[in-house]
């Protein structure tokens, strides 16, 4: 579900996104809670919004090359729990900017509790290249309209 996004302040370069999710049944384990598995859905959901919110997209075809964004990384800290009907605010924040790569920093809040934080590296690469996966520097649409969070 995708609610309300919204971008950092800065109308040409941003490091932040923020989004809602109503937390849904089928997100939960048997216990009632959120399964750990599904907070790395909606950490690369709201990479996926904060990609489009500056025009970007997760996957691209052109001329017969298809790019993606594979991860090489990914992690999560599991800190507060949350049930079904909750509704929880992703905060998305562009970590490190490499020439190929970006990581990004997930926190996952509830009514202002932290419930998750989570890191995520994705490589731009040439996804159909028959001798495998080749990365490639970030589209200069992309990387024109990014930056590293302060502190990052």
């Amino acid at each position: 579900m995708r609610d309300n996004p919204s971008v950092s302040e800065s109308p040409e370069r941003v490091h932040e996104f923020r989004t809602t999710r109503r937390i849904e049944f089928a997100d939960t384990d048997l216990s009632g809670l959120v399964h750990f598995s599904r907070f790395f859905v909606f950490m690369e959901t709201a990479e996926h919004l904060f990609l489009e919110s500056i025009g970007g997209s997760v996957h691209v075809t052109a001329d017969g090359i298809e790019t993606g964004w594979p991860r090489v990384a990914a992690t999560c800290e599991y800190l507060s729990a949350v049930h079904a009907g909750d509704v929880v605010e992703i905060r998305t924040r562009i970590l490190r900017v490499g020439s190929r790569s970006l990581t990004y920093g997930h926190e996952v809040t509830h009514q202002g509790r932290a419930v998750a934080r989570g890191r995520i590296t994705a490589v731009h690469c040439v996804v159909n290249d028959p001798g495998g996966l080749r990365a490639l520097p970030i589209p200069a649409a992309i990387a024109d309209r990014i930056e590293e969070a302060p502190g990052g």
